[in-house]
């Protein structure tokens, strides 16, 4: 069932960290309701919904929330949740009336929620804007990429899912066990550029005492090193090294039957385009399963890098059930573990109103459902 069984969680339809974290809550056991609006323009990358893998185990239904009998509906649910999460722009669920102090108000101890990129208040808090530009601002995408190079869009990790999305899903669970205690809901206002600039703390910790330059692909960990970088081999893979303590870098050249002055000392900085050519040279002479032959499993801070339709293959995932498949779709599995109240497997993405009867029970009485229906409320 998970550690979080017996909360109840309405997550209002979004795209990116909102599904992200509902997912999160879900997959911890939570009951999560997804209530999706029935006009709503399409945002995202359009998919068939059981590709759409962040839907996964809860259900979903729609509501017209402009109508009376929507929002009423919504009240409801409300009143018999713990949480609510949306990811709408400030102001939006306030103008449908159910903001904070509407839902609050039939809820006291209810904890709201609230996922945007630029947050609740300040000059940029009404702009559009996506992962890219939050990460932007929050001073990490200048840091990302190769020296003299461009900085590097990494995906959605850094902002949607990580400053996201988890900042959202511990705000929401640390809400949750405060309420417990005193008995009061709160609003739960986590930003994009907020959780990115928590993030990049121990950045600005090296910034300020001169360890870390400006420059991207200067420095220690943005593939500046030689010891911290990735390499092609002689079938066109690639590998990742990573030994940046002395006693590592020590080993990964014993195994590559190194001497110390055969490469540049770590802290050589003005040599480390030397190391990098020497290593490059190197690991173009033997296949990346050589180098897993000879390297992986040591002290060498080795693996291979894989692709992601790969990673579920690998030894050390399979060992570990990493991955999991679930409708015939490989997915990272719950995360993290817990000894005693380990979260089932996920059920696969559902369409909204697939079974409204399903997906509600728990939440309303069978006969305030069958009259919701009745009056089309439901579909």
């Amino acid at each position: 069932m998970g550690p979080l069984a017996g909360f109840k969680i309405i997550e209002m339809g979004a795209i990116g960290p909102v599904p992200m974290a509902a997912m999160i809550l879900s997959d911890l056991g939570a009951d999560i309701l997804r209530i999706e609006r029935r006009r709503r323009s399409r945002l995202g990358i359009a998919r068939p919904v059981r590709f759409d893998l962040m839907r996964r185990g809860r259900p979903a239904i729609t509501l017209d929330l402009k109508s009376e009998a929507g929002r009423a509906c919504l009240l409801d649910l409300a009143a018999r949740s713990d949480a609510l999460i949306e990811g709408f722009r400030p102001g939006v669920m306030e103008r449908l009336g159910l903001g904070p102090e509407d839902l609050g108000a039939c809820n006291a101890r209810l904890v709201y929620g609230r996922m945007t990129g630029w947050g609740q208040d300040g000059p940029l808090a009404a702009a559009a804007g996506h992962d890219l530009n939050y990460i932007a601002l929050a001073g990490a995408l200048h840091a990302i990429g190769r020296r003299g190079q461009p900085p590097t869009p990494p995906l959605t990790l850094v902002g949607d899912f990580a400053g996201g999305a988890l900042y959202l899903a511990i705000g929401v669970l640390a809400g949750l066990l405060e309420a417990s205690r005193s008995g009061r809901g709160q609003v739960v206002d986590a930003a994009i550029i907020d959780g990115v600039a928590s993030l990049m703390v121990p950045l600005h910790g090296l910034l300020a005492a001169g360890i870390m330059r400006r420059e991207r692909g200067t420095n220690t960990l943005d593939s500046g090193a030689f010891f911290y970088d990735c390499y092609e081999c002689a079938d066109g893979r690639w590998i990742s090294i990573a030994p940046i303590e002395a006693k590592f870098f020590a080993e990964l050249l014993a195994r590559l039957g190194l001497d110390a002055d055969d490469l540049p000392a770590q802290d050589d900085v003005a040599a480390w385009p030397d190391g990098r050519a020497r290593l490059a040279a190197l690991f173009a002479q033997r296949t990346q399963a050589q180098w897993c032959a000879l390297l992986e499993g040591s002290d060498a801070c080795f693996a291979p890098v894989l692709a992601p339709d790969e990673a579920p293959g690998h030894a050390h995932c399979a060992a570990r059930a990493t991955f999991v498949r679930i409708d015939g779709i490989d997915q990272g599995g719950p995360a993290p573990r817990f000894s005693r109240t380990r979260p089932t497997l996920p059920t696969p993405p559902q369409a909204p109103d697939t079974d409204t009867a399903s997906a509600l029970a728990g939440w309303l009485a069978p006969h305030r459902i069958a009259a919701l229906r009745a009056d089309g409320v439901l579909r």
